[in-house]
């Protein structure tokens, strides 16, 4: 088998513009290492080879025309199961969409392909995207290529799978609580969590309105910051989008960060939750940062402890009302032999949504009804304006701000699948920046004391991105080459 697939994204694309490889080699080597390790990973839903191939011809035939290409051209990606593809199955890893063929594509999904960037499969996530380690996929968990009997992370898990096991160079997942970041921090590949707005969410099946916002995965900070650039702008389609012109996110990544003021989050570096191996692997890496030329100092940010609570009032909320469109009647599975319509709805739902969806759900609609709406969904609302407010605060004073991106490495599988709340703090560290529609970066920083990887999450105000990377590529290069999974030995 061809060894193309140990290669990152920006360097397959040079050799393909260069005439050292084909698109069409680089796809085959990537379609051949998911038949091998797929049915140990279980990274996809839905592999395409004819997609992929069709765009890697594409690109061969636009090279041999001598034309510009794209810096990713020909490179392949993996994308979440939850980004409408026209004529592809998109199913939210659901039983209720199990059967649903998009008719379009989806916004993403097109700058894609004009971009030529050869999609390799649909990719798994936890159900509609709720969740922290893959396990709530109606098609079953993604596993982790560090340690197969320990979780990929969520929702983004396959994505972030298929890129930490080399069956893709690039991917691309969605973080509505954390759900890139955390996922790349347990599997050990770089996530990014762009701006709210950044990125346009027509054609992706919505989870949480508000807080929704796909972006890249990849396994350096480099390929990140070009794929980010592929499909990050103003989309006309979407009225939450911004129209402001999209930088080289590229271009800033050698500056380096001499005198840059780097806050440390000391409320989580404190933290009782936190792995020890997490803590000294993070601190490390904020020494590395110091050593760099950065100045670092301490930042307490108290509200933050409130925000998972808000999280899991607004997320909730706003999935009960996206998901009241499964009913049976207007789309995706419809239950068979129904007496009414309440029983139409209520079998379809209860055959189509797992336990996960469902306890969102009934959590959502009981926060928006009659009589609970200001105590819990306004409240909510509250203190998200007070964790805005906070991180103003603290980049009044700070550049960026550092700390853990999970509280742990990753856990067995079905570990924390019995304790929802376990579960739900896996995500701590990830959830304001959400609420605070701010951009965010997890890269990886080094393996804790049980061999599993750590990541250092780097936090800025919106449309910070530019400076993040740049912040991760210095560290990058401080840190070294970054180790492989053991499966990059299996044949």
């Amino acid at each position: 088998m061809s060894e193309l697939w140990r290669l990152g994204a920006a360097e397959l694309a040079r050799m393909i513009a260069a005439k050292e490889a084909s698109a069409r080699e680089v796809t085959e080597a990537h379609l051949d290492r998911i038949a091998v390790l797929d049915d140990r990973v279980h990274a996809f839903i839905t592999v395409t080879p004819e997609l992929a191939r069709a765009t890697a011809g594409e690109v061969d035939a636009r090279v041999a025309r001598g034309e510009r290409l794209h810096p990713l051209a020909g490179a392949p990606v993996a994308i979440k199961d939850i980004l409408c593809t026209d004529g592809i199955r998109t199913t939210a890893a659901s039983r209720i969409l199990a059967d649903y063929v998009p008719p379009y594509d989806c916004t993403v999904v097109e700058r894609l392909r004009v971009a030529g960037l050869p999609i390799v499969g649909k990719a798994n996530l936890d159900e509609f995207a709720m969740g922290s380690s893959t396990e709530n996929s109606a098609f079953g968990p993604s596993l982790n290529p560090w340690d197969l009997t320990r979780v990929a992370g969520g929702s983004s898990g396959g994505s972030v799978a298929a890129v930490a096991a080399g069956m893709a160079p690039l991917g691309i997942g969605t973080d509505t609580g954390g759900s890139i970041r955390q996922p790349a921090s347990l599997c050990g590949v770089v996530g990014v969590k762009p701006t709210y707005g950044r990125v346009s969410r027509y054609g992706i099946i919505a989870f949480a309105s508000s807080l929704d916002q796909v972006g890249p995965i990849a396994r350096s900070t480099e390929d990140a910051a070009l794929l980010l650039g592929v499909f990050a702008g103003h989309d006309p389609m979407d009225a939450t989008s911004i129209d402001d012109p999209v930088p080289d996110y590229r271009a800033a990544l050698g500056e380096g960060i001499e005198g840059l003021r780097v806050g440390v989050i000391a409320d989580w570096m404190g933290g009782d939750g936190l792995q020890p191996g997490v803590k000294a692997r993070v601190r490390e890496a904020i020494d590395a940062l110091a050593a760099a030329g950065a100045r670092v100092g301490e930042v307490s940010l108290p509200v933050f402890e409130y925000a998972l609570s808000a999280y899991y009032l607004i997320a909730p909320a706003e999935c009960s009302s996206n998901l009241a469109r499964y009913d049976g009647v207007r789309q995706g599975h419809r239950a068979a032999n129904a007496t009414d319509v309440v029983d139409l709805n209520t079998r379809t739902r209860t055959e189509g949504f797992g336990d996960e969806v469902k306890r969102r759900i009934m959590l959502g609609t009981y926060a928006l009804s009659v009589g609970y709406y200001d105590a819990y969904y306004g409240k909510a609302q509250q203190v998200r304006t007070l964790v805005i407010r906070e991180f103003e605060r603290a980049y009044a004073d700070f550049d960026v701000l550092v700390g853990p991106t999970s509280p742990t490495t990753a856990f067995a599988v079905g570990e924390k699948t019995g304790d929802p709340l376990a579960m739900y703090l896996s995500d701590v560290y990830t959830i304001p920046t959400n609420l605070a529609g701010a951009a965010g970066i997890s890269v990886p920083c080094g393996l804790s004391d049980d061999g599993l990887p750590v990541g250092l999450q780097v936090l800025g105000p919106p449309l910070s991105e530019p400076l993040l990377f740049r912040v991760a590529a210095a560290y990058e290069r401080a840190r070294g080459p970054a180790p492989d999974p053991p499966l990059w030995s299996a044949p």
